[in-house]
């Protein structure tokens, strides 16, 4: 975290809540060979985050099922919030968290520590591209609602990932796979259906041990975890099948997630 004010952002035409994002384009095949995460930091003193820092210790204090801190706020509180706070480890008791419509431009590792998290749903926050690896810790998730053409690596557009270095995230070096301690942590991607979607998650590994234990990731995805980069071979995007290719495609993906208990 940092007191740094957040670098200001161009307002999204649609929503005064968002910020516009040109990391990639949603709608189309991306010929992009780099990206880079957001680089904005979280304003720690502005009117919006400590009105978040109010909600949570609110909400764990009370041991809400439902949590959704975004309802109720001004637009522009609300696109003060890029990231959550750590405490939100603190809410072991909620069952939904909403975050739709979100300024998001990641989500601390502390989300794992969610063990009741049932249902997720940061759909149409446009600037979240990963998610941390801790999310698979909610043992008990089973429903999510994700823009995935928003996500690194989606099938529809295949944007790629950026390169990672090996310096911890926030939130501390800890392993995200054993818990351990992580003094030099080396960071991977992997994608892993979570939920009812496939989403890109950021691992800080203690050791290469814990990255060849991470689970193989779906057919129609890097197989593999990665550091990213423009050496990354990625599956040819959807949008370069023809319709018939990608109603068998979308038919076995729906599938599955049926299968998974998800919605179509």
């Amino acid at each position: 975290m940092t007191n740094r004010p957040q670098v200001p952002g161009v307002r999204d035409g649609r929503n005064a809540r968002q910020d516009t994002c040109r990391c990639f384009d949603r709608d189309r095949a991306t010929n992009r060979r780099r990206v880079a995460f957001h680089p904005e930091q979280q304003d720690t003193t502005a009117p919006g985050w400590l009105r978040l820092l109010d909600l949570v210790e609110e909400a764990a204090a009370d041991g809400r099922e439902e949590f959704h801190p975004l309802q109720g706020l001004p637009a522009e509180q609300r696109r003060q919030i890029i990231t959550l706070p750590p405490t939100i480890a603190r809410l072991t008791a909620v069952r939904r968290l909403g975050l739709y419509g979100s300024n998001l431009v990641r989500v601390p590792p502390e989300i794992g520590a969610m063990s009741a998290l049932e249902d997720l749903d940061v759909y149409t926050s446009y600037r979240l591209h990963w998610l941390p690896y801790e999310l698979t810790r909610c043992a008990r998730l089973r429903q999510s609602r994700v823009s995935t053409r928003a996500l690194y690596g989606n099938e529809k557009t295949r944007p790629p990932f950026p390169p990672l270095d090996r310096q911890p995230r926030e939130g501390g070096a800890v392993c995200s796979v054993c818990g351990g301690p992580a003094a030099r942590p080396r960071r991977v991607w992997i994608t892993l259906r979570v939920a009812t979607d496939v989403l890109p998650l950021l691992v800080d590994a203690c050791s290469k041990a814990c990255v060849a234990a991470l689970p193989t990731p779906p057919e129609g995805y890097v197989r593999s975890s990665h550091s990213g980069g423009p050496t990354v071979q990625q599956p040819v995007a959807d949008h370069w099948f023809p319709p018939e290719r990608r109603a068998v495609r979308h038919e076995t993906r729906n599938r599955h997630r049926t299968e998974q208990g998800g919605t179509p």
